[in-house]
């Protein structure tokens, strides 16, 4: 039996394996918060609700069934900082760091699944990526609450509750897991500019990559007599992106909303609560303000930003910034007429052109099922499922609230778009598709009409 199983697993390519990391994850974290003390007295949680909110978690989405501070102990809440530290950093990173505290050697096989769960092209210099991935996003989290938990003095009677509430707020924001312990996620700081700041900056450091805050430490730790620093084309370009976003997003949500949800709101509210949701949709999942109260016309907007989601190699899910840049630069060039894409004095590899075509393929007809399945299974507008979809996706977290009323099939739609953004469309591509057969022979090549 044990032979079986052995065989089985060496048939298995890096990208199942890594599947199979995340399965086995979910599934502890299932029985983390199924132990009786996580939950407050007299508090009754269901099996799937429990797995709901394990998955939600472990792919540091934010989407919950019921109010987390009403639900969790003290305990429970530790638990979940638990759970989305190891959702954010991921299986690997973790993997890595406690395979390399007990003094053994990282392999071959293990870099190559390493390399699948960062997104990397290569074998070389994973395990310093692994070691400077936990400290910067240690560090991050460490300043984040002590900034926070100071701050949050002026809130809480006492420095026992600023720290605790300080050290959940800036785990879930740099996981960009989107859980509260306020009940109301931050709407209790909507106007309050330095907590919302924070948050941004938090969250943008989560969502826009690791090997971006690499870089930008090797870049201000650069010794002066060392030759000039230069920028990969990767953090040019997700970089460019990411911010371009946000403020697209900014933008669209004031000019939308400007005689609707905050036509009430001056100038400098107005911008904060749109700055804010526009940074909450790369996958934070935090919001200062009701989203239901928006028109129709943002929510679709704000669909579509949840959709594209965060960096890759970062905390966040969707089909990431670079797929939707590579997407629209490959557009505009065959409407030009151009064979071959030029940025920032780079080339583009056309197989990441045809990666990023599949990668967006596939996550729309993934998102298409699943609202045309919740369409027959919920008793909800369809534009309040796609926003559930989109969220789920792109493990941002944002609701219309509508999450704790799905049916059973419903919550398990939702579980499986999680668990699929967490993990990532190139490998669960990878995953379908098994390993790749080299062709021993060719076809004659024959052109088709297309358009």
């Amino acid at each position: 039996m044990w032979k079986k199983f052995k065989v089985f697993l060496k048939k298995l390519t890096p990208a199942q394996v890594i599947v199979g990391y995340y399965a086995i994850a979910t599934t502890i974290s299932v029985l983390l918060l199924r132990i009786p003390a996580v939950h407050k007295p007299g508090v009754e949680v269901s099996f799937i609700d429990s797995v709901f909110t394990a998955i939600s978690a472990v792919s540091v989405t934010g989407l919950t069934t019921m109010n987390i501070s009403d639900t969790y102990s003290v305990f429970g809440i530790f638990m979940l900082i638990l759970i989305l530290q190891f959702g954010g950093i991921g299986v690997m990173t973790l993997g890595t760091f406690f395979w390399l505290l007990l003094g053994r050697k990282i392999g071959l096989k293990e870099r190559q699944l390493i390399m699948i769960d960062q997104n990397q092209t290569n074998l070389s210099g994973l395990v310093l990526l692994i070691k400077d991935i936990l400290k910067i996003i240690l560090l991050i989290e460490l300043m984040g609450t002590i900034i926070l938990g100071v701050y949050f003095l002026n809130y809480y009677p006492d420095w026992k509750e600023a720290f605790f509430h300080a050290l959940f707020a800036s785990v879930s924001a740099t996981t960009n897991g989107g859980f509260d312990i306020t009940g109301n996620s931050l709407q209790p700081y909507a106007k309050d500019y330095f907590v919302q700041l924070i948050n941004i900056i938090l969250i943008t450091l989560g969502a826009i990559g690791f090997p971006v805050l690499i870089e930008v430490k090797q870049f201000l730790m650069k010794r002066e007599h060392q030759r000039a620093f230069r920028f990969s084309l990767f953090t040019k370009l997700t970089s460019v992106t990411f911010l371009a976003l946000l403020v697209f997003g900014t933008v669209i949500i004031l000019l939308l909303e400007s005689g609707h949800a905050l036509k009430n709101a001056n100038w400098h509210e107005s911008f904060f609560y749109a700055f804010f949701q526009s940074a909450s949709t790369r996958s934070g999942g935090l919001y200062t303000m009701d989203v239901s109260s928006f028109t129709q016309a943002t929510l679709i907007i704000m669909s579509g930003l949840m959709f594209i989601g965060a960096s890759p190699s970062s905390v966040g899910g969707g089909i990431r910034t670079t797929t939707f840049a590579l997407n629209i630069l490959y557009l505009y060039h065959f409407a030009k007429g151009n064979r071959h894409i030029k940025i920032f004095r780079r080339e583009l590899h056309e197989d990441d052109l045809r990666k990023s075509l599949a990668v967006t393929m596939l996550a729309f007809a993934l998102c298409a099922i699943s609202l045309v399945v919740l369409s027959i299974t919920e008793d909800h507008s369809l534009l309040t499922l796609m926003f559930e979809v989109c969220s789920a996706f792109g493990t941002t977290g944002l609701s219309m609230g509508i999450t704790a009323d799905l049916s059973s099939v419903g919550k398990c739609v939702i579980m499986i778009l999680m668990f699929i953004g967490r993990i990532g469309m190139t490998s669960f591509l990878f995953m379908i598709g098994g390993k790749e057969e080299k062709a021993n022979y060719h076809y004659p090549v024959e052109r088709v009409i297309i358009g």
